[in-house]
C-alpha cells in the first residue's frame, strides 16, 4: 500500500491493504483514523463514498455490495492520498483457534509435496495475524501483517488446514478466497471471548474485574517468578562440554556409554526421573558413491530441545519439542566411510527422548540411511528441579480471559466476512465439562460483534491423541469432544469430525488435508447452501432401549452406514445403572446401530469412541466420513 509518510492525516487498518480480499454481496465497510473533522472520500470499482472523522479522529463508511471480481484499485483521498492495489472481491473467512489452526504448510511439506508444488492460486490469499495479547483494553488495530497469495513459495506460511479448505472452496466455486488467520498455540477458548461474552461465567468475573486495575496487572507482569525450591539451585555443569575433549568431537571415544534403542524415551531405557542433558552417539558408514548430493537429516521429534552434530560440526538445533527436526546439511560435512552423529538432548519435565513412530533417517540424494536402532548414550548434566519447577507466579495474557479477543479479534470485526472457521480445544481438555457452554458463548459473542446475523460457524472436533486405551475408561478428550458435538445445537453451525486424523504421539498431527476438506464440506452445506452435500459423518441423534439392547439413531447417514475396514463395528461400550461400561457388540440395522452385551442385561447407557485415542472406531457413512464420538450418560 502506498501509504505516504508516517505523518499522513488518514491511516487505514492493517487489514485494509494491498492484496486484500473484500467480502462480496454485502455492503463493504471501510474505516480508519485521521485528524478530527477531516473529510475522507473513497473511490472503488466505479463507486464512491464520503465520511468525516469524528472528534476522536475515527471514521467509517459503507460502500454498496459488489459481485466477486478484481483485481481493483482503491483511492482514498483526504488531506493525503492513499492508494490500495490488487484488491479482489470474493469470500472472506476468519480462521481462529490454537496451534492446529495455524500449523503451516511448511510443517507438512514432506507429506504433501505435490500440493505445495502445484499451489498456484493467485486468488486465494492469506492474512496472518502475529500474536499479541492484552487483558487491560481493546486494541484499535491489529499488529503488522500483509495479504499474500498462494504460490509454491508463499503457501509454506499458510495454515495447512485453512489452505486445504480454501483450495477446495476455490476449485468448486471459482471465486476469490481470503483467509484471516488469527490463532495462537496453546491458548484456551476463554482468551478468545470478549468481556461481554463472558458475563454468564461467574468463575471469570473476579479476573475481569482485577484486569481493570492497571497497577495490579503491571505488578503481575513485572513480578519475578517464585521458585518452588527455597534454597538456591545448585549450579550444574554439562560434562559433555566441560571435558577437554567435547563429546561431539570426532576424537572423543565414548567408552562406558550405555546402549539405547532409538527412537524412545530415556525413562523407558534405564534413566529414571532425570531432568537434564543426555548425549547420544552413533557411527554410520556412508559409501563414497552417494556423496556430493544434497543431504538432509530427519530426526523426527525430540523432547524437548536438541543440538545435533555431524563429524564435530553443529548442523541443527531446536529449542522446544513440537517442530519436526529437518536439517539441511552443508556441503562437505559428510565423509566417505565412517561418520559420527551426536545428539545433545535437554529436557526438564516429563519423559525426554525421541518420539516413536516419527522419521529418523539421513537422506542423501535418492538414498535413505535408516538411523533407527542401536545408539549409545551418557548423561551429561542433572538439572536441579528447583531451576524449572518454579514460575508459579508466571502470568501470560494470552492465556487469560479476553486476552486475545481484545487484540486479535476486536480490531477485525469491522471487516466483513463470509463465515468463521474454528479449531481449538486442546488447551481446555483439563477442564472439559465447561466447553459445551464456552463454545456456544464464543459463537454468540462473535456473531454479536460482527453484526452479520447468524453467519456460518464451522469448527473441527478434536482428533485422537495419546496412548490407546484397551478398556472402557473415562477421558477428558472425549468429554471435550462431547461439548463440541452438543454445540451443534447453535443455529447455522457445522462440525468437521476428525477423530481419524490424529496421531497418538503428536498433538499436532500432520493430516491437515482431511481436516481442511471436511471443513470445506461443511461450508458447502451451510455457507454455499448445497442441499445435496453430505457434509459430515454420522451424528448421534437419539436412542431407545429394546429389551437387552440399545438402538441408536443417527443424522448424516448419507447413503448408508458402514463399518470401515471390516464387518464388525468397534469401540461401542454399554452400561447399566451402575455406569460401569463394558465393550459391546454392535451391528448396523439400516440407518441405526443396535448395541448389546451379554454382561449387561438391563442396559441404560451407551458410548461410542469414548477415549483419548479410539483408534479402532470405525463407524462411517458410505461417503467416507467418520461418526462423531458420543455418550448418552446424561440423557
Amino acid at each position: 500500500m502506498a501509504a505516504g509518510s508516517a505523518n499522513a492525516d488518514v491511516r487505514l487498518p492493517k487489514l485494509v491493504s494491498d492484496g486484500m480480499v473484500l467480502q462480496r454481496d454485502v455492503k463493504i465497510k471501510l474505516w480508519g483514523w485521521g485528524a478530527p473533522g477531516e473529510k475522507v472520500e473513497i473511490k472503488f470499482n466505479g463507486r464512491s463514498g464520503k465520511a468525516m472523522t469524528d472528534k476522536n479522529g475515527d471514521w467509517i463508511m459503507l460502500l454498496p455490495a459488489m459481485k466477486a471480481g478484481g483485481p481493483y484499485i482503491m483511492d482514498i483521498v483526504a488531506n493525503n492520498h492513499l492508494q490500495i492495489q490488487d484488491i479482489l472481491i470474493g469470500d472472506v473467512w476468519f480462521c481462529s483457534g490454537q496451534s492446529n489452526m495455524v500449523l503451516p504448510m511448511e510443517r507438512v511439506k514432506e507429506k504433501y509435496p505435490k500440493e505445495i508444488e502445484h499451489a498456484d492460486f493467485p486468488q486465494v490469499r492469506n492474512f496472518f495475524i502475529p500474536t499479541v495479547a492484552d487483558v487491560t483494553k481493546l486494541h484499535q488495530d491489529l499488529p503488522p501483517g500483509k495479504w499474500i497469495s498462494a504460490t509454491p513459495k508463499n503457501v509454506l506460511g499458510f495454515g495447512a488446514a485453512t489452505y486445504f479448505f480454501a483450495k477446495q472452496i476455490y476449485l468448486k466455486y471459482h471465486i476469490p478466497i481470503g483467509l484471516i488467520n488469527s490463532s495462537v498455540g496453546g491458548t484456551p477458548i476463554e482468551a478468545w471471548i470478549s468481556e461481554q461474552g463472558l458475563q454468564q461465567f461467574r468463575e471469570y468475573q473476579d479476573k475481569l474485574l482485577i484486569f481493570k486495575d492497571t497497577t495490579y496487572i503491571n505488578g503481575l507482569i513485572n513480578k519475578k517468578p517464585l521458585l518452588a525450591a527455597q534454597q538456591p539451585a545448585k549450579v550444574s555443569i554439562d560434562k559433555g562440554l566441560a571435558e577437554s575433549v567435547k563429546w561431539y568431537d570426532t576424537t572423543y571415544n565414548p567408552v562406558r556409554w550405555h546402549n539405547f534403542w532409538l527412537p524412545g524415551y530415556w525413562a523407558d531405557q534405564g534413566i529414571k526421573g532425570l531432568n537434564g542433558t543426555v548425549w547420544f552417539h552413533k557411527e554410520i558408514i556412508i559409501p563414497s558413491a552417494v556423496l556430493g548430493k544434497p543431504a538432509k537429516l530427519f530426526m523426527g521429534r525430540i523432547v524437548d530441545a536438541d543440538k545435533i552434530y555431524i563429524n564435530g560440526v553443529l548442523v541443527g538445533e531446536t529449542t522446544y519439542q513440537y517442530p519436526p527436526r529437518r536439517y539441511n546439511l552443508p556441503n562437505g560435512i559428510l565423509k566417505p566411510g565412517k561418520n559420527i552423529i551426536v545428539v545433545k538432548v535437554v529436557n526438564t519435565a516429563g519423559k525426554g527422548g525421541f518420539v516413536p513412530e516419527k522419521p529418523y533417517y539421513l537422506q542423501i540424494g535418492d538414498q535413505k540411511i535408516d538411523l533407527r536402532g542401536d545408539w549409545l548414550y551418557k548423561v551429561g548434566e542433572v538439572i536441579d528441579p528447583g531451576v524449572n519447577s518454579g514460575n508459579v507466579n508466571k502470568f501470560a495474557m494470552q492465556n487469560e480471559p479476553t486476552g486475545l479477543y481484545n487484540t486479535m479479534v476486536a480490531p477485525a470485526i469491522n471487516y466483513q466476512i463470509k463465515g468463521i472457521l474454528w479449531y481449538q480445544g486442546e488447551a481446555n481438555t483439563f477442564k472439559p465439562e465447561a466447553y459445551q457452554n464456552l463454545l456456544p458463548a464464543l459463537i454468540t459473542d462473535w456473531r454479536n460483534k460482527w453484526k452479520l446475523g447468524n453467519i456460518p460457524f464451522i469448527y473441527a472436533q478434536l482428533p485422537g491423541f495419546m496412548e490407546v486405551q484397551y478398556s472402557p475408561s473415562e477421558s477428558q478428550w472425549a468429554e471435550l469432544r462431547e461439548g463440541e458435538l452438543r454445540s451443534l445445537s447453535v443455529p447455522n453451525t457445522e462440525m468437521a469430525v476428525t477423530i481419524d486424523a490424529g496421531e497418538w504421539n503428536d498433538i499436532h498431527p500432520l493430516d491437515k488435508k482431511d481436516v481442511g476438506d471436511r471443513l470445506a464440506l461443511a461450508a458447502e452445506k451451510i455457507a454455499y447452501h448445497d442441499t445435496k452435500i453430505v457434509a459430515s459423518g454420522p451424528l448421534y441423534q437419539s436412542f431407545k432401549i429394546a429389551g437387552n439392547k440399545i438402538i441408536i439413531s443417527f443424522d448424516n447417514t448419507g447413503s448408508g452406514l458402514i463399518a470401515k475396514n471390516g464387518d464388525e463395528l468397534m469401540h461401542f461400550a454399554i452400561a447399566g445403572n451402575d455406569k460401569k461400561y463394558v465393550w459391546a457388540n454392535a451391528r448396523i440395522d439400516g440407518d441405526k446401530v443396535v448395541v448389546w452385551s451379554d454382561d449387561v442385561q438391563v442396559p441404560l447407557y451407551v458410548r461410542y469412541a469414548w477415549a483419548d485415542n479410539p483408534e479402532d472406531a470405525n463407524l462411517y457413512n458410505k461417503e467416507g466420513l467418520p461418526a462423531s464420538p458420543f455418550t448418552t450418560d446424561d440423557q
